[in-house]
């Protein structure tokens, strides 16, 4: 069955596109190219490429299988009609449950959906941003709840007296209203917030290294990886970095790159070891330089100058690295997406973080550079690692109770039965609590009990 796909522009092609996506008929679909293209500077060529990937799907099956009163949907038809195609889908493809409230609908994925319903979402909501944007269609976005906009904006608007605006908050005679974002879509994902992966195997890099040996990786290859599972960065943010990002820094153990949503501005420096420095410079002054034009070292190359070279010469992509990554995967029967070395390396910090630092303060002080070197745009996001970190120090100490217990009883056990055992009474001295001070949460252990 034919279904919908993207091709990169060939060498040697001139096209203002560098990608380009066909129909089931192998019909070049501008409208799902054009919105590549516009998103790229907006956001990263990953990002923009994977919202591609999520669509194709959903095109295909609009071209098949979608029904409105008898005929085919049409992507750009009403946003009424579109939002039941997009409700069907979600029902008969993604099996999700979709309940109706309102002027939105929620949407709860099942142990048979996808993890990709919330970035499907996403980039139906971005595609219909894009077009709109581009004067290609022609009504609201359908993927936004204008009306609970509109009713938010109203209730943080409109006071208490009927019909009249809010008194300023220094009249005190209104009370605040609740600072929230607010959310525009039109389908609510419920019960999806997003947690961090936690991967605490210590061996998975070693793992992963051993998969790209028995798929004959390059040096290349082998440098990207050690460079994920040491820095915490993104690929991307890896392999887009120039010989420039790399001179910039005063120790060789080091980088400068950009960050998500920089825009390509060098926002933020990576580390690695001195094993990668060694593999890295040995790529670059015996692998690297049969693919540069010009058979440059590192001391001739330009700052400009990408850092990685495909095979023609030309600076790699992360599609192109992608598929050296995934056959390496696919071979070892290892399920990774590379973004989750990047939970790896998180989780392996704090460990070390808390196996080594001794009091609170510097515990503190270590979490808030990690935080400041990952780049995370919301400081909460540590607290889910936090937790699992807790979780395994009460496991710990849990097995250590419980193989207590069990030589306990296992003594009580071998002990020898006395003879005559007399029975013990159980005293119970009544008092009146109204005359004894509980405190809080003594009371609060004791209304558990009950």
């Amino acid at each position: 069955m034919s279904k919908y796909s993207y091709f990169y522009r060939p060498e040697g092609i001139e096209s203002r596109f560098e990608l380009l996506v066909f129909d089931c008929q192998n019909q070049p679909f501008l409208p799902l190219t054009e919105h590549y293209h516009d998103c790229i500077g907006r956001i990263d060529k990953s990002s923009a490429l994977s919202y591609i990937q999520c669509l194709l799907p959903f095109f295909t099956w609009l071209d098949q299988f979608s029904n409105y009163q008898g005929r085919q949907v049409q992507w750009d038809d009403s946003p009424d009609i579109i939002r039941i195609a997009i409700e069907d889908y979600l029902m008969n493809e993604m099996a999700c449950k979709v309940r109706e409230n309102d002027t939105f609908r929620f949407v709860n994925r099942t142990n048979k959906s996808p993890n990709t319903v919330n970035r499907f979402l996403s980039a139906l909501k971005s595609f219909y941003k894009s077009l709109i944007r581009l004067k290609q269609y022609n009504h609201s976005n359908p993927l936004i709840d204008s009306y609970a906009i509109l009713n938010d904006y109203k209730g943080h608007t409109e006071g208490v007296r009927k019909d009249k605006p809010r008194m300023p908050l220094e009249a005190g005679t209104e009370d605040a209203t609740p600072h929230r974002r607010l959310t525009d879509s039109y389908f609510k994902l419920i019960n999806e917030e997003w947690q961090p992966k936690i991967i605490g195997d210590i061996q998975l890099p070693y793992q992963v290294y051993q998969a790209g040996k028995k798929v004959n990786w390059s040096l290349r290859e082998v440098v990207i990886a050690r460079k994920l599972f040491e820095t915490g960065a993104r690929a991307s943010e890896i392999i887009e970095l120039t010989i420039g990002d790399y001179r910039s820094r005063k120790s060789l153990q080091e980088a400068r790159t950009f960050n998500k949503g920089s825009h390509g501005k060098r926002v933020k420096f990576i580390r690695f070891s001195k094993d990668t420095v060694k593999l890295l410079m040995r790529y670059i002054n015996k692998e690297r330089i049969h693919y540069d034009e010009l058979h440059r070292k590192f001391n001739d190359l330009p700052d400009e100058a990408p850092l990685f070279l495909t095979e023609l010469g030309t600076p790699l992509t992360y599609e192109a690295w992608y598929y050296h990554w995934d056959k390496a995967m696919k071979e070892c029967e290892i399920k990774l997406n590379p973004h989750k070395t990047r939970h790896w390396f998180v989780t392996s910090r704090l460990s070390e973080i808390y196996r080594t630092t001794k009091t609170e303060a510097e515990i503190k002080q270590k979490k808030k550079e990690l935080i400041k070197y990952i780049k995370w745009k919301d400081e909460k996001t540590i607290e889910v690692y936090e937790h699992y970190f807790d979780e395994e120090s009460h496991r710990k100490a849990h097995d250590g109770m419980l193989e207590s217990m069990a030589q306990k009883e296992k003594e009580y056990m071998e002990q020898k039965k006395p003879k005559y055992r007399k029975k013990s009474k159980l005293t119970v001295i009544e008092t009146s609590l109204d005359r004894i001070e509980i405190d809080d949460e003594i009371q609060e252990l004791l209304d558990g009990l009950e």
